[in-house]
C-alpha cells in the first residue's frame, strides 16, 4: 500500500464534509421551524395543543438524541411492519428527522422564554389598541422577543453541527464516519483526526459568522426604547 499524505485525505474528508454540511442546514432549518410552533404551543390557551407542545418538549430533552436517531432507524420500521405500513427511512431521513426533532425541543423553550420575557406594558397597550392575538404576537411580541432568541439560537446550532457526528452510527458516510474509514485504511490516527477537528472547527466559525449576521439583522426589528 502506497504511503499516503494529508492531501490525499482531503477529498475522501471533503465528501463526508459535504453530508455534514447538508446534515446541519436542513436539521437546523427544520428544528427552528419545529422550535417556534413547539415554543407557542406552550404558550397557547388551547389544552389540547399546550399538552402536545409540552409532551414534545419534554420527552425529546429528557432522551439522548442518540436513542432518538436508533429509535427512528431501527425501531420505528419494526412498529411499523407490526401494524402493516412502511416505516423504514433511509439513513439521511432518519439523521435530519432525529437532528431537527432535538434541536427543535431546546429551541422551544428559547422561543417560549423570549415571548415571555417581552414586558406586561407591551401587551397591555397592545389591548388598548384593539389588537387581536394574532396582531399581538406577530405585530408586538415576536418583533421584540426574536433578537433575544439569536444568541441561544447561535449556541444551539453549533450544538447541532457537533451532534451530527451521531449519525455516523446509522451508517450515514458523514465526515465522522468517512475519517474513522480512513483512520481503519492507514492507521494514520493523528494526522486524519487533526484535520477532522480543523473542518468542524471551520465549518462551526462559517455557521457563528452566519449566525451572528442573521442576529444583527433581525436585531433591527426591535422598537426603539425611549
Amino acid at each position: 500500500m502506497d504511503e499516503m499524505t494529508w492531501l490525499d485525505y482531503l477529498p475522501v474528508l471533503g465528501q463526508g464534509a459535504w453530508v455534514t454540511v447538508q446534515l446541519t442546514v436542513w436539521s437546523t432549518l427544520f428544528g427552528a421551524l419545529l422550535a417556534f410552533a413547539a415554543g407557542l404551543g406552550k404558550l397557547a390557551r388551547n389544552a389540547a395543543v399546550r399538552g402536545l407542545s409540552v409532551a414534545y418538549i419534554e420527552i425529546f430533552r429528557g432522551t439522548s438524541l442518540l436513542v432518538q436517531l436508533f429509535w427512528l432507524y431501527f425501531a420505528l420500521p419494526l412498529v411499523g411492519q407490526a401494524i402493516g405500513i412502511n416505516l423504514r427511512l433511509p439513513p439521511v431521513t432518519a439523521g435530519i428527522l432525529a437532528l431537527s426533532l432535538n434541536i427543535g425541543a431546546y429551541g422551544a423553550e428559547v422561543v417560549r422564554g423570549a415571548v415571555q420575557a417581552v414586558t406586561r406594558q407591551q401587551y397591555e397597550a397592545a389591548r388598548a389598541l384593539n389588537f387581536t392575538p394574532r396582531q399581538t404576537l406577530f405585530r408586538i411580541a415576536l418583533p421584540q422577543a426574536i433578537p433575544e432568541m439569536m444568541p441561544p439560537f447561535d449556541n444551539l446550532a453549533i450544538q447541532n453541527l457537533k451532534d451530527t457526528a451521531l449519525v455516523s452510527l446509522i451508517s450515514l458516510a458523514d465526515l465522522a464516519m468517512r475519517a474513522e474509514q480512513l483512520r481503519n485504511y492507514t492507521q494514520d490516527s493523528t494526522t486524519i483526526y487533526t484535520l477532522v477537528l480543523l473542518m468542524y472547527f471551520g465549518m462551526a466559525l462559517v455557521l457563528t459568522a452566519f449566525m451572528r449576521g442573521l442576529s444583527s439583522m433581525v436585531g433591527r426589528w426591535r422598537p426603539a426604547q425611549r
